[in-house]
Order: C-alpha cells, then sequence, then structure tokens
C-alpha cells in the first residue's frame, strides 16, 4: 500500500467545486426533471387488466431506479459536505433541494405502489413470474403489502412533501445545534473551545481527570441547548404519531419493524437472551471499576480504556492492520479496503468543525463510496474505520445488482460493519506484544459489548416510553433527562454511579429520520454478526464467498429467511441468539482471568 496515506477525503472527484459546484447543480437541475416525469406517468397509470398491461410497469421501474441511485449519490455527496464543515451554508441549502427531490420520488414510489396493490393477484403473479420480473419479486411484493396498510396514495404523497420541511426539517435542525456547541477545555494552562466531535473523542481518554472535566463540560454544553433539542425530538415524534394516527397503526415499532424487515418474535427473542447475559457484564464492570480504582464506574468510566499499554495508533498503521487482518479472512475484503484508503474515500482528519461520529455512505452512480470518521489514535478509532469499512464493503458486494435489491435495511447493513470490526478487533488481541496490551485490547473489544448490549438498550427503552409520554402532550427537558436516567439505571443494571441526563440530546441517532428508532438494529447487527462470526471460525476462509452471497441476499430477503438460508437458523427462538451472547462471555471470562489478582 502507498504510503503515507491522506487522511482527508475526495470529494472532488464526485463533484468538482463543492457546495459551489455546477456540475452538481446541473445534476440536481437534470434529476428533478426525471423525477418529475417519473411523477407524472406514475400519476397517469391505472391498475393493468391483463398481463399485456402489465409490461407498462417495466419502463417505470427502469426510471424508478435510475433515480434511486442518482438521488443516493446526491445525498451522500451533500452529506459529505456537512459533516466535513458544520459552517458550510450552501450544503444545508443543498440538503433542503435534494430533499425536496427525494420527497417528489418517494410520493411517486407511494404511487406506483399503490397501482400495484389495485392490481389484480393472477395478472400481478404472471407479470412477477416473467423471468426478467422474478430478481425485483420480493421487493415488488413487499412495496404491494405495505401499500395496503398505508393512507391512499395522494394523503401518503402529501406526508411525505410536507414531511420536507417539517418533519425531515427538525431531523436536520440538530446539525444547526451541534454546530453552535462548543466545549471548554483547559490544555496546558489555557482553555480551548473542543467541537463536539472532539470532545466526544476526549471522553474515552485514558486519564480519568480529562474525562471527568470533559463530560461535566460537555453535559453543561448539551444543557444549554435543551429546549432546542426538547422542541426537536417532540417535533418528530409528534409528526412520527398523527402519521401512524391516520394510518391506523397503533404499534409505535410496527414501522422500523417493517424497515428492517424482521418481526416482533425477534426483537424479543434477542432482548431476551441479553438481558439473561446482563449478570456476566456486571462482572466485568464490577472488575473494571477496582482496576480504575474507583467504587462504582461513573458514565466516563464505561468507554475508559483500562491501563495505558496501547499507545497512539497512526492513521498509516491503522490502515494497514486492517488490510492486513481483512485478508485473512477474504482477499477481496482486503483489496476494497486497500483502494479505499488508497482512492482517498476516508475523512478521518481530527480538525475543528467537524459534525461528531462517524458513517459510511454509498454513491452507486460512482460504485464508490465515502467514510467519515474523527481519528485520534486510539484503539477505539481503528475499530471503527473497520467498522465503516465493513458498511463499504457491503455495498461493494451489491453494486451489480438492480437498485431496488441494493435497498437493504440498517439492521443487515450493521451486520456487515461488525462483522468487519470483529475480525480486526480479534486479530489485535490475539497478536498483542505481551499480556498488558492484550489486556487493554480485549477490553476495548468487551466496551462495544456493553454498548450494543447495555448501552443501545437503554436507548430502545428510553424512546419507547418517550413515545408513550409524547401520546399525551409535548415531553419537556427536564422530563426527557429524567426518562433517560431511568433506562440508562434499568439498562446498566443500577451497576453505575451517574448517569448521563442529557443523552437524549446529544445522541444523532434520535433525530434521524430515515429509520424511527435507530437503536435496536445495532445491536442486531452485533449479535447477527456474532453468530456468522462464530460459524467463520469454523469454517475458515471457505466461508468468505458463503459471506458475499448473504450480504448479496440482504437487500431480498428477511432477516428470517436470510438467517434460515445461509446458515439454517431460526431467529425467532434462543439458540442462534445464545451462541452469539456466549462469544461475549466467554471475552469476559478471560478477562476475569486475567485481572483476577486485582485488589
Amino acid at each position: 500500500m502507498k504510503m503515507p496515506l491522506h487522511p482527508v477525503w475526495d470529494l472532488e472527484s464526485i463533484f468538482s467545486g463543492g457546495s459551489s459546484s455546477e456540475a452538481f447543480a446541473a445534476y440536481l437541475n437534470d434529476l428533478d426533471k426525471d423525477v418529475r416525469t417519473l411523477q407524472q406517468t406514475v400519476q397517469q397509470m391505472s391498475a393493468p387488466a391483463t398481463l399485456e398491461d402489465a409490461a407498462a410497469f417495466e419502463p417505470v421501474l427502469s426510471l424508478l431506479q435510475s433515480c434511486y441511485v442518482r438521488i443516493s449519490e446526491g445525498s451522500a455527496f451533500v452529506s459529505c459536505l456537512s459533516a466535513q464543515n458544520q459552517q458550510d451554508k450552501k450544503a444545508a441549502q443543498l440538503q433542503g433541494t435534494v430533499s425536496s427531490i427525494a420527497a417528489m420520488l418517494n410520493s411517486s414510489k407511494s404511487m406506483l405502489d399503490s397501482t400495484f396493490s389495485e392490481t389484480p393477484d393472477d395478472v400481478w403473479n404472471q407479470w412477477l413470474a416473467q423471468a426478467d420480473m422474478q430478481p425485483l419479486s420480493f421487493v415488488l411484493n413487499e412495496s404491494r403489502t405495505q401499500a395496503r396498510d398505508k393512507m391512499s396514495p395522494e394523503l401518503e404523497g402529501l406526508a411525505l412533501e410536507l414531511g420536507v420541511d417539517g418533519y425531515h426539517g427538525w431531523g436536520k435542525f440538530y446539525n444547526t445545534i451541534v454546530s453552535k456547541v462548543n466545549i471548554p477545555f483547559e490544555q496546558d494552562g489555557e482553555t480551548v473551545m473542543l467541537s463536539a466531535g472532539q470532545a466526544a473523542n476526549k471522553l474515552s481518554d485514558s486519564e480519568r481527570d480529562v474525562r471527568e472535566r470533559v463530560f461535566s463540560s460537555w453535559e453543561q454544553a448539551w444543557t444549554e441547548v435543551e429546549d432546542f433539542c426538547a422542541d426537536t425530538l417532540n417535533h418528530l415524534a409528534g409528526f412520527r404519531l398523527k402519521l401512524y394516527e391516520k394510518r391506523g397503526w397503533q404499534d409505535i415499532l410496527k414501522e422500523p419493524l417493517a424497515i428492517n424487515r424482521m418481526s416482533r418474535q425477534t426483537l424479543d427473542a434477542m432482548w431476551n437472551v441479553i438481558n439473561g447475559t446482563k449478570p456476566v457484564l456486571v462482572k466485568y464492570l464490577e472488575r473494571k471499576a477496582k482496576l480504575l480504582g474507583v467504587d462504582k464506574l461513573s458514565w466516563s468510566d464505561v468507554d475508559a480504556p483500562v491501563g495505558k499499554s496501547v499507545g497512539k495508533v497512526t492513521y498509516d498503521e491503522a490502515a494497514l492492520t486492517i488490510v492486513e487482518q481483512f485478508a485473512r479472512f477474504s482477499p477481496k475484503l482486503s483489496s476494497f479496503a486497500k483502494m479505499a484508503f488508497e482512492k482517498r474515500w476516508i475523512e478521518a482528519e481530527d480538525r475543528p468543525g467537524k459534525r461528531p461520529g462517524g458513517f459510511c455512505t454509498s454513491l452507486p452512480l460512482s460504485k464508490a463510496t465515502r467514510i467519515f470518521m474523527t481519528f485520534s489514535g486510539t484503539a477505539s478509532n481503528v475499530s471503527t474505520l473497520a467498522h465503516e469499512l465493513g458498511h463499504g464493503y457491503h455495498q461493494h458486494i451489491m453494486e451489480e445488482l438492480p437498485a431496488l435489491n441494493q435497498r437493504y435495511a440498517m439492521n443487515v447493513a450493521e451486520t456487515a460493519s461488525t462483522f468487519a470490526e470483529m475480525i480486526v478487533a480479534d486479530a489485535l488481541v490475539q497478536t498483542a506484544r505481551d499480556e498488558q496490551e492484550k489486556l487493554a485490547l480485549l477490553e476495548d473489544k468487551i466496551q462495544r459489548s456493553v454498548a450494543f448490549f447495555m448501552n443501545i438498550h437503554a436507548r430502545f427503552l428510553f424512546e419507547n416510553r418517550f413515545y408513550e409520554q409524547r401520546k399525551k402532550g409535548l415531553v419537556s427537558a427536564e422530563e426527557l433527562s429524567r426518562l433517560m436516567v431511568e433506562a440508562q439505571e434499568e439498562a446498566f443494571c443500577g451497576i453505575l454511579a451517574s448517569a448521563h441526563p442529557h443523552f437524549w440530546a446529544s445522541k444523532l441517532h434520535f433525530y434521524l429520520t430515515g429509520v424511527p428508532f435507530y437503536n435496536f438494529p445495532y445491536t442486531f447487527g452485533y449479535m447477527f454478526s456474532a453468530g456468522i462470526y462464530a460459524r467463520a471460525q469454523q469454517e475458515g476462509t471457505a466461508f468468505a464467498d458463503k459471506y458475499d452471497d448473504l450480504l448479496r441476499d440482504t437487500g431480498r430477503m428477511t432477516v428470517e429467511q436470510l438467517a434460515q438460508k445461509h446458515l439454517g437458523a431460526d431467529l425467532t427462538q434462543a439458540d442462534f441468539w445464545q451462541a452469539a451472547a456466549d462469544l461475549v462471555a466467554a471475552d469476559i471470562e478471560q478477562f476475569l482471568q486475567m485481572t483476577e489478582n486485582v485488589k
């Protein structure tokens, strides 16, 4: 691999000129015209009475898929512009343009789905039985079924259009809020102002004094903007609840479960196993408290590293480690990662002005991805980098499929990323230079189990309870903090000395409008990938091709079908989830053995 690597991504090769790009402006103009053409065509369609009539669906589907590819490309580009510079006002304006086009596209899709639902069963089945239509049969049947469970296409279209400046507009307000959040931090005798992204990295600093000081300032900073955050979450939830009411939906999880193509039985089976595994995690957290020299862990201790044995890792070192360890599982995965580094698909520079967090976004027209994070040299950063590359590989594997079959859900998207993360985390533990480094790396790996089993469970409990309260009226910032603390205490089994009351305000995931309940899919992805990883360990490199096949099917099956076909597993039962949880328990048992002499 060419060295040194550049930690700043290349956006110029997508559209030159950033948010002032004339090429991008022309691109959006052309896309807008095509979406309007699609909308007019769909509005004039009626349910076909014969197989010959149904042929009219095919050019419409072709245009629909073309528009989806291009709106994804445009949305990804604008997301990158906004993330790399929170002060880019033109990027914010472009987000509004892209959102408007996307709403019109989704409205057209809603009308088309309604026409699908009105098509006689015999005509529909004959049409889908044709060889060139069979590859899309799952997604088209899914769309047809869901259309019958919604409002009229006119009302669904209206809701989508109103959502641009309502629902989605409120969701994007988080970017405005977080861009104004600055966290003061005393460093080398002077006070510096940290962005939210920079402060978030310091929350896992090895020095407890640093963590505690940053966390105190962090809580204070989010307290100062709590009213803006509370207004935003209340309006997001209010919009969803009113839409669900008009559709006749009672269960607030109906939409997120449908989006993630999973059943309530599967979700319950997963959480039941996790709750049964939590006593093991409590033992780990109790031992960690002793190692850190405290009676009980505070919130800022949970993600703290144990000891100081793992030094800072350079971006180039992280890249080399990831490429090498991916190669042990799959040469194709390794080659993809190498390409991403060398083509500068990754924004990792630690600088002010960037949005906090990390993401991978797909550019299906360019057959490329872009990865965003802030790399400060920690072991956790290396894991995040591997995680996002796993996302990128997932899209890479699917890029030759029809656009509608590339639309996989968040839960299986998190499977690919977490699997990639596991490869690197396990390899680092196994190749540690000494026992102290091995302990630190093992503990970093276990921290992620705590995040998925406890932190995300707290988010899930919080959102459920917040929505129930929101049905009765607006929920105050004070009440939101109370709900958050209660959820954290329950999810962490009362093991922590302090909570994070304003987590609801600071966490981007609560504001995302693309997928409601942006929490449990993370835990599903972690657990599902753990089960797949266990299978990979049994079968070795021979499993790599099977893994690729599983990824290709993620956009055209329910998760239950996916697990049955590729793993022979029933996700509605505890067995699969227990096998995954046992891997976590084994890591913790190893950690407890290595630290059993702690005073």
